[in-house]
């Protein structure tokens, strides 16, 4: 028999907030978390904004042997994780004995590598690198630093699919516990904001030169969007069987029941309506629910004009044009590699506290937009069951649906 799998521990890092109840309060009042910052300008970025992500002090926590493999992306998912741990009410006494896995998004590891060889150029000898730059390079260096950190020993894998990555560690994790193969999993996304972690991607010129205004540039849905806003951090979702909750008398802040996925074998970058389609259809038919019984979408949105079209569409073709729908990344920008673990979190509070978070800086509708109900301010609403959007780079895709959890 499948088993229920349910969400037992949240946390989050993010240009919103240190911790759940500064982003809870960040999501009501519609607080922006982007800044303009001018080591970009000097750098050479034809956009210079950003979400301001602060480095986490881990000295209090952490021995200077745990933290030396440590990079952005590493200590941003131990900031999270370390909430969520404390939330889901896990120590590492019970990890170190019990069935734990991870299963985290990140696909950068930008900063770490350049600074790396950096050290090469200067000093012409490799023997001088400092023995914790490998674990500091490889994309997998959220699982490597947080599965010995908490002694865990179930599945161990780092997830690399874009923007995608942080939904289906959510995603992939919920289908293992699911189908019997494991007992406990902890997911999430980490994304860098260092420097060099966005050089290219402005190159493509995607990211919104809106720069008089740093609150004002991620505009999702809005006709006069002119592109998207880089920021990072991380959140960490821990997803157990619901026997396991039960047992260890766990909150439940949600239970996962849908997870939909699909590639568009298409355009590298440019979205695809048809692999959108696919994904949704693929998580209603998972939930086994309508979707007149889905009470709000965090839409991926990320303020790109052709992006939030083929969504917008998306939504409409499957969802019809009455459920509310926000994109969070009008006050966050696009949080890339963790945004699909971001969200749902953000969602898991809107939920919890009978809310829905504004979509920031919709003012126009264009054609597309108009079809669907984008929520531009602070609403009171009851959500019962909400969807949550995630699509990549190189056409991955991923949809996942939370509800209300009920013995």
């Amino acid at each position: 028999m499948e088993r229920r799998v349910v969400i037992t521990g949240i946390g989050i890092y993010s240009c919103l907030g240190e911790n759940l109840n500064e982003v809870l309060d960040s999501l009501k009042s519609g607080r922006s978390g982007i800044i303009y910052d001018e080591k970009r300008k000097d750098f050479g970025y034809r956009s210079c904004l950003t979400g301001f992500v602060k480095t986490p002090d881990l000295k209090p926590f952490l021995s200077r042997r745990e933290r030396i493999g440590m990079h952005e992306p590493a200590m941003y998912a131990y900031a999270s994780t370390m909430e969520a741990m404390k939330n889901a009410q896990l120590d590492i006494d019970f990890l170190e004995k019990t069935e734990t896995g991870i299963i985290f998004g990140n696909d950068s590891t930008a900063g770490a590598v350049i600074e790396t060889i950096d050290k090469v150029r200067e000093r012409k000898d490799t023997t001088l690198i400092g023995s914790g730059d490998i674990f500091q390079n490889m994309n997998c260096t959220v699982n490597m630093n947080l599965s010995t950190i908490y002694k865990l020993k179930g599945i161990n894998i780092s997830l690399s699919a874009a923007c995608a990555s942080g939904s289906h560690s959510i995603g992939l994790g919920y289908l293992l516990i699911k189908q019997g193969l494991q007992e406990r999993v902890v997911c999430g996304g980490a994304q860098e904001t260092n420097l060099y972690a966005m050089a290219s991607f402005d190159g493509l010129g995607a990211f919104s030169i809106r720069q008089d205004t740093p609150s004002k540039a991620s505009r999702p849905f809005d006709k006069d969007r002119d592109g998207l806003v880089p920021s990072g951090g991380a959140a960490t979702v821990i997803i157990e069987s619901l026997e396991s909750a039960l047992k260890r008398n766990a909150p439940i802040y949600g239970e996962i029941i849908g997870y939909g996925f699909s590639s568009n074998g298409d355009h590298i970058s440019n979205p695809n309506l048809d692999g959108q389609h696919r994904s949704l259809n693929m998580t209603l038919k998972s939930a086994n629910i309508n979707p007149s019984e889905i009470d709000y979408v965090n839409a991926h949105a990320t303020s790109t004009p052709i992006g939030d079209a083929t969504e917008a569409e998306a939504i409409f073709d499957v969802l019809g044009g009455k459920v509310p729908v926000s994109s969070t990344k009008g006050m966050t920008g696009h949080e890339c590699w963790m945004a699909g673990a971001s969200e749902i979190v953000y969602s898991l509070l809107m939920m919890e506290n009978n809310f829905i978070a504004p979509n920031v800086n919709f003012e126009n509708p264009d054609e597309h937009s108009a079809k669907i109900n984008i929520i531009p301010e602070y609403k009171e609403h009851k959500i019962d069951c909400f969807l949550s959007n995630s699509f990549g780079f190189g056409g991955t895709n991923s949809s996942i649906i939370i509800k209300r959890f009920k013995k």
